[in-house]
């Protein structure tokens, strides 16, 4: 007798191997839904945001700041050579401590923008495991006839802990990336626009090689959500 050449899925799909990664059949439905869990923490999403970009704008003047000195040292140095002065040591000291108040002033800031973030995340990777509880216990069994026991565990603990971390990292990442973008472009124009026309020249190129990278790089992903799967079955 010829030998089937697709395996029959036993219960709970033990006898095939690990199923295709499913996209969302309407990703923009999916993704208002994913941000009408968030809405009850708009608040403290605020907050968040707000503490980024706080703590961002001191990290940018920062260096700024830090140039003041530099410069004081030099002025001292010249009028040290000229005979006419020295190096002024209490404008150095202002500006340390100036530094030392925006430092800290922006890693108080970052941290309680983690905190708050940390907090969001885990109560937001609550409600979701919630929510899937509640549906699969509405599912009927048919469905867990086409599934594996390692894709079911895939759901409810790989994939809600995949989204709660990219979660904690997108938002205050974008944020303070556009917040030192905006930030970074005013300081180097105020320095040198013709050092600064320069740097920008090369951004296309660098996002050009970024995006191949992600390119590539997004078929691993899948492929590593899958094989979670396949381990937890195993299991």
């Amino acid at each position: 007798m010829e030998q089937n050449k697709t395996m029959r899925r036993g219960p709970m799909g033990r006898a095939g191997g690990p199923a295709p990664v499913e996209k969302a059949k309407d990703f923009k439905a999916t993704l208002r839904k994913l941000f009408s869990y968030l809405a009850k923490y708009k608040i403290v999403l605020f907050i968040v945001i707000l503490c980024a970009i706080i703590s961002t704008i001191f990290n940018i003047v920062g260096p700024k700041i830090l140039g003041n000195i530099t410069t004081e040292i030099y002025a001292g140095v010249m009028q040290m050579i000229a005979g006419t002065g020295g190096i002024d040591f209490a404008a150095i000291k202002r500006i340390v401590l100036i530094l030392v108040a925006l430092y800290l002033t922006s890693a108080i800031f970052q941290y309680l923008q983690s905190y708050l973030m940390v907090g969001v995340g885990q109560k937001f990777t609550y409600t979701l495991r919630k929510g899937i509880s509640q549906k699969i216990n509405q599912l009927p069994i048919k469905y867990f006839d086409k599934k594996t026991h390692g894709e079911v565990l895939s759901y409810i603990t790989n994939d809600v802990d995949t989204i709660a971390q990219n979660l904690n990292q997108s938002i205050t990442q974008v944020i303070t990336s556009i917040t030192t973008l905006i930030g970074i472009l005013i300081m180097m124009f105020s320095i040198s626009w013709q050092m600064s026309l320069i740097a920008i020249l090369v951004l296309p190129v660098s996002t050009f090689f970024t995006f191949q990278v992600i390119k590539k790089s997004q078929k691993y992903f899948t492929k590593q959500q899958e094989y979670l799967g396949h381990v937890n079955r195993a299991h």
